[in-house]
């Protein structure tokens, strides 16, 4: 069966949230531990002994959500990630659309992808049109 164009919108979304977390958050974390935590952790309050476990945190959701039968455990699981990072960012005063906001915009792409491939998320979650 041939997918839909929404469908391979959504798998475009959930491929570039995915390369984001992995490039952005993850890979980092791992890779270059030492600056991450003198740049990103401390500044918000974080000790480094939290950096590996917030990354296999991050990793693990990420994988749950690229698997199609535990996409939406993941999404979940994401979403209470991404909430602690913008209740981190507030409570540091971080600017609001740059920084506290960030993790809706991420969470937004995450749930567009995966509304966009999974119908029965879309049968869920409908976008009705008005009657006219």
């Amino acid at each position: 069966m041939r997918a839909s164009p929404s469908v391979w919108t959504g798998r475009v979304l959930s491929g570039l949230f995915v390369l984001f977390m992995l490039a952005a958050s993850i890979a980092p974390k791992f890779l270059m531990s030492g600056m991450v935590v003198e740049q990103n952790m401390e500044p918000l309050g974080w000790q480094g002994k939290y950096l590996m476990l917030i990354a296999a945190i991050e990793l693990g959701c990420v994988v749950l959500y690229v698997i199609p039968r535990t996409s939406l455990l993941g999404a979940i699981l994401m979403t209470g990630l991404l909430g602690g990072a913008i209740a981190t960012n507030l409570r540091v005063e971080m600017p609001l659309f740059s920084h506290v906001l960030f993790g809706i915009y991420l969470g937004l792409f995450m749930w567009g992808g995966l509304w966009l491939r999974d119908d029965r998320l879309r049968g869920l979650f409908p976008i009705r049109r008005s009657a006219s």
